[in-house]
């Protein structure tokens, strides 16, 4: 059977929202990098997000199933089912969904231009923001010269990435237990090795330029698993991050100010205000 079509496409178990959680309302949202079909994947975290957040737009900027990892071993839990359910569930309910594939699916990119239960399926989108500022929206492995050059090494790259998520799944276990909020081992990684941060910083670049060649305002992308805003002259880089190391979202408010949301951060925050409530109680 072909792993993807292994994939469960109705909830299997109903998760009813978190009582007293005001849900909070933006313009745009941006996501990527989920990983559904790993075990590196935060879906619980996510299903936090996706119950705690609305918007009128929805991008899923690439890597939202792991079709690598898929082809290898079928890894598919309820809590992947439910965000699968959850995306779907918006796009019935009138928000517009945009699915932009990446590498991990590009099986996906062969649908180019179709609809399938109100999610479009793009290669690209250019978004107008609020302010009326032109952004292109693209994954970003087009401009990763490691993946094009050498694909080979892009997959041994793959699996020492996966093995260092396993280490990242068992640091935050012991954390947890120790009543301790959730910490990317990996993104500590990445800023501590001088290679990966001058990498970050090339490909950001290189983002950047095509923005400024096609002459519009900025450029949203992910694939690097690092969210970040920079302005480059006149083009602003926005990478709205992942949902396996650092949990991030880039959003757009309705004046067009752009954000990026630390989901971990958040959920800390509630947490120690809820904590303090009962103890005020």
């Amino acid at each position: 059977m072909n792993a993807i079509s292994a994939i469960p496409m109705r909830p299997m178990d109903k998760v009813e929202p978190k009582r007293g959680t005001e849900r909070r309302r933006f313009r745009t949202i941006w996501i990527s990098d989920i990983h559904l079909g790993t075990r590196g994947c935060n879906a619980g975290m996510l299903i936090d997000f996706l119950d705690t957040v609305d918007s009128q737009t929805l991008y899923l900027v690439g890597d939202i199933i792991d079709g690598w990892q898929l082809k290898k071993r079928v890894y598919w839990p309820t809590a992947h089912n439910d965000v699968v359910w959850r995306i779907m569930k918006r796009a019935r309910r009138g928000t517009r969904v945009i699915y932009i594939p990446g590498n991990h699916d590009e099986m996906f990119r062969q649908f180019t231009g179709l609809n399938f239960g109100g999610v479009e399926v793009r290669r690209k989108k250019i978004h107008t923001t609020a302010d009326g500022r032109k952004l292109l929206v693209l994954h970003g492995d087009e401009f990763d010269a490691i993946m094009l050059a050498h694909r080979w090494l892009a997959v041994v790259g793959d699996a020492a990435y996966t093995g260092l998520m396993a280490l990242n799944r068992h640091v935050n276990r012991v954390r947890r237990w120790l009543g301790m909020p959730y910490w990317s081992l990996s993104r500590m990684a990445k800023h501590k090795v001088k290679n990966a941060v001058a990498f970050i910083s090339r490909f950001e670049e290189i983002v950047a330029h095509e923005a400024e060649r096609r002459h519009i305002d900025g450029v949203v992308c992910g694939h690097i698993h690092t969210a970040e805003i920079r302005q480059f002259g006149d083009v602003t880089y926005y990478n709205d991050g992942d949902w396996v190391e650092g949990c991030t979202a880039l959003v757009e408010h309705f004046d067009g100010t752009m954000e990026v949301l630390h989901w971990a951060d958040e959920m800390a925050r509630r947490d120690a205000a809820e904590a303090a409530l009962e103890i005020a109680a």
